[in-house]
């Protein structure tokens, strides 16, 4: 078991430091993979590593499940990976691609007979006001989704017995939140990371980062960009998620990575 190395200055207890699953939700962009109408190679391949979701994660320790982002595939994916209980949703940001989803918490609030504990950002909690208004209206419609929302900034908070610290990233102008868990930093959307926000990502073993495409885009990093990260955190492993079918074919793409490199597949799990 490897501990922080900085887990005191971030926070992090190592005494409690526990094993967790992180299962790959999703790791397509907004438009998903194949993109609808289109007959390029990627979204015409019958390689099932190019079936891309919108991007999400889930972490799971012994005794939490919280979900990171409720995209428009988020029905789906519960249902492929079999969840039967979910203690939290944490987001992002506000983008569609990231919290369409939400609608489908209401199952859980069958299941569990509770509100769902959503933790997000004042700009995101106004987002959800706007685009699920029937949820926060004062005169609720039956079987609406019953949520408990959380504000969040960049203080570390508890899911359960999952302890998350933001890390502060920016696309194009949007801030957007990455979490760092134990020794796993996941980025999603990210375009530029501050400089005083590295500090958060030292000691990270895994790290999760966006990479769209291999050209230049405004808002997020490209391949190039996204392996000058990884050189510079330095991670033992690195998974590329949010990829658009401009990347390329899974198996062609593949052979151009660093040994430490890897494309993350929907589906996947891995051990933080």
């Amino acid at each position: 078991m490897i501990k922080p190395k900085s887990c005191f200055s971030l926070g992090f207890n190592p005494y409690f430091y526990q094993i967790m699953k992180v299962t790959f939700l999703g790791t397509g962009t907004s438009q998903g993979i194949p993109v609808i109408a289109c007959n390029c190679e990627v979204c015409q391949s019958i390689d099932l590593r190019d079936k891309r979701l919108r991007t999400s994660i889930m972490i799971s320790s012994e005794n939490t499940n919280l979900v990171i982002d409720t995209g428009p595939d988020f029905r789906q994916q519960m249902l492929r990976e079999k969840v039967k209980t979910l203690d939290g949703v944490v987001f992002t940001h506000e983008h569609k691609d990231h919290i369409a989803g939400m609608d489908d918490i209401r199952a859980f609030n069958y299941v569990h007979k509770k509100d769902m504990n959503i933790y997000a950002s004042a700009d995101v909690q106004k987002a959800l006001h706007r685009e699920f208004h029937y949820v926060f209206a004062n005169k609720k419609y039956p079987g609406v989704p019953r949520v408990k929302l959380h504000s969040i900034n960049d203080d570390p908070f508890m899911v359960g017995d999952i302890e998350l610290i933001p890390i502060n990233v920016l696309h194009y102008m949007m801030p957007v939140k990455g979490f760092r868990i134990n020794d796993f930093s996941y980025i999603t959307d990210a375009k530029t990371i501050p400089e005083k926000e590295f500090e958060k990502l030292k000691g990270t073993k895994i790290l999760v980062i966006n990479a769209l495409r291999k050209t230049a885009h405004v808002s997020h990093f490209n391949l190039e960009e996204a392996l000058q990260m990884i050189e510079r955190i330095k991670p033992q492993k690195a998974y590329l998620t949010h990829l658009s079918h401009l990347m390329g074919l899974h198996s062609e793409l593949e052979k151009e990575l660093p040994e430490n490199v890897e494309i993350a597949v929907d589906g996947l799990t891995v051990e933080i």
